[in-house]
């Protein structure tokens, strides 16, 4: 009997969105490419919380940095 390995799916959550996974990608390149796409510029000075086991697969939370400028 073979053993079959198979990859834990990657689940990425900002707010109350789920971003799609992007293979082959690290964690900081998928924050780093939703970052500089456009899509949420905030992203590019976001933390990363995880990895988080759940049903799901293993899921990483972007949150924001929080501070005050100047």
């Amino acid at each position: 009997m073979a053993l079959e390995v198979k990859q834990t799916p990657r689940v990425f959550i900002y707010g109350s969105l789920k971003l799609p996974d992007i293979p082959g990608k690290s964690v900081e390149e998928v924050r780093a490419h939703y970052a500089n796409s456009g899509q949420h510029p905030e992203l590019a000075t976001a933390s990363v919380i995880g990895p988080e086991a759940t049903s799901a697969g293993m899921q990483y939370t972007f949150t924001r940095a929080i501070g005050s400028k100047g």
